[in-house]
């Protein structure tokens, strides 16, 4: 069922919900930098859970955003300082997303979820820098600590409620090298959520089964930005259809999570 954005009532001010991550997160959608001054342009999936649940949605996300930037100044980075130095985010602060993500666990302490997708730009730096499989897989275990140190980061604040990994969907799931490199990264990524006591939230089947009428052509399907008639014309980033089918998969495992305990 597609989550609409009208219509939602009040949400309440005493039920958070904190997301952190990349482009995927922040809703980038355009090529066009003179929407870029403008933070509402940018639709994710946080703006479609929070309606769907009934959250105060908070999206701290940046476009550009890798593992090592995320916690660290001087860490990777795949254009996030860049765009925060020019253009502003859905909120705005001076120091990391992971502090941001800190300082508000602490003084929202009622926060109901807390979702992180994060990964994906360290693939890309890798896939830029790396020659071999061993290179790759070294850097995405380097990846795959620095999550596991956010998990820890964010469960360390005291905070106790729904902590969501989110996995990368596949750009094309009748590419086989697509599909294995994908399920690389999110095995890296979702490598230590169990231990933080955190969910997947199984984003890299979702767009699967939806994609199964374009015979896996996750472009063809409608759910990346693009021409949908034009495989190669679509970007790695997801369409406000594949945005929706994000949040509702987020929220069908946040329902399930909380009916479970």
């Amino acid at each position: 069922m597609a989550i609409s954005m009208g219509g939602s009532p009040a949400v309440a001010s005493d039920r958070p919900y904190l997301a952190l991550g990349d482009s995927v997160a922040f809703g980038y959608i355009t090529h066009d930098v003179p929407a870029y001054a403008n933070p509402a342009n940018f639709i994710g999936y946080p703006d479609y859970v929070g309606h769907a649940l009934d959250l105060n949605t908070t999206n701290a996300a940046c476009s550009g955003e890798a593992s090592g930037g995320f916690q660290d100044p001087t860490g990777n980075d795949n254009g996030c300082r860049f765009y925060r130095a020019h253009w502003p985010l859905h909120v705005s602060y001076t120091g990391t997303q992971l502090a941001f993500a800190i300082n508000f666990l602490k003084t929202h302490p009622k926060t109901k979820l807390v979702t992180l997708g994060i990964g994906a730009n360290d693939g890309f730096i890798l896939q830029g820098t790396c020659t071999t499989q061993a290179c790759l897989v070294a850097g995405l275990s380097v990846m795959s600590a620095n999550v596991d140190a956010i998990l820890a980061a964010i469960r360390h604040t005291g905070y106790e409620g729904v902590l969501a990994v989110v996995n990368y969907y596949s750009l094309d799931y009748g590419d086989p090298t697509q599909v294995a490199a994908t399920q690389l990264l999110n095995h890296f990524e979702t490598a230590s959520a169990a231990a933080h006591h955190a969910i997947v939230v199984d984003e890299f089947t979702a767009f699967a089964h939806a994609s199964v009428a374009a015979g896996g052509h996750t472009c063809f399907a409608g759910l990346l930005n693009g021409d949908p008639a034009v495989n190669l014309a679509c970007d790695v980033h997801p369409s406000q259809t594949g945005q929706q089918l994000l949040a509702q998969t987020i929220a069908n495992a946040y329902f399930k999570t909380i009916e479970s305990e």
